[in-house]
């Protein structure tokens, strides 16, 4: 009995083992074709690393004051960090997802022996290294033209900031191309990362928005974002955890229904 039980898990071993390779290749695979889909996009690639750089050397070098304050060069390296972490969670996900579902990609997906998430799993994982890219760049523009000094582990912080930070943005992303139309998931997306950049604070203090509009910061993911990249208080981690929760719930259930 003992003897044919340990021959069952001898064998049942090396399966898994196999089928956990062949899911990373798997994944591997989906995950570079995704990064050549987003690299050969010039309307996704070039403005989510360009932008953020030249938005910060207009407005965080070039227009602002002549000798900025330590800790007003940082505030600015940390908005415009945040800035372009949020386009590349929205895009990545938002509009690629929204086109597949219009071109009837995703059904062949489904339909393909992949393994469950993989598809997405791969989508984020290049939304996180478009961030990872955008924010090097962003960080040694800062300290090398903009003279920011940080310690190693304040730079690594903000680093991992950007990669992690996509995630509840990749929700938002998910929610939009899961419920419209891959022509309308572009407009709908500018829709909402525009106006919640500037109404966080990432574009004008909100000392100088009006109060009313600056009393909704709290409502928007990328005011909890910019806070955590300022002073990294836990509470704005749990409550952006629990939107991208909610989005990715919607976007489950939004992606189940029959078409």
């Amino acid at each position: 009995m003992n003897s044919s039980i340990a021959a069952s898990r001898a064998t049942r071993e090396p399966a898994a083992v196999a089928a956990a390779v062949r899911g990373v290749r798997i994944f591997l695979l989906e995950a570079h074709t995704e990064f050549l889909r987003l690299v050969r996009a010039p309307s996704f690639s070039v403005p989510t690393i360009a932008f953020p750089l030249l938005f910060y050397v207009m407005f965080g070098v070039l227009l602002g004051p002549a000798h900025p304050l330590p800790e007003s060069a940082r505030s600015a390296l940390a908005s415009f960090l945040v800035l372009g972490t949020i386009a590349a969670g929205l895009f990545a996900l938002g509009v690629t997802l929204a086109t597949d579902r219009g071109r009837g990609l995703l059904e062949l997906k489904r339909a393909l022996p992949m393994p469950r998430g993989t598809y997405l799993a791969a989508k984020m994982a290049m939304a996180m290294v478009f961030a990872a890219v955008m924010s090097l760049l962003l960080m040694v523009f800062a300290a090398v033209a903009a003279g920011v000094v940080l310690t190693l582990m304040r730079w690594s912080l903000m680093l991992m900031l950007a990669v992690l930070g996509v995630i509840p943005f990749c929700a938002i992303g998910l929610l939009v191309g899961s419920v419209c139309k891959d022509t309308a998931a572009p407009a709908v997306l500018n829709l909402i990362y525009l106006p919640m950049s500037f109404l966080s604070g990432l574009w004008v203090p909100l000392p100088l928005l009006p109060r009313p509009l600056a009393q909704l910061a709290p409502l928007w993911p990328s005011w909890h974002l910019a806070q955590i990249a300022q002073s990294g208080i836990a509470v704005h981690v749990l409550v952006l955890a629990g939107m991208a929760a909610g989005c990715f719930m919607a976007a489950r259930r939004a992606l189940a229904r029959p078409r």
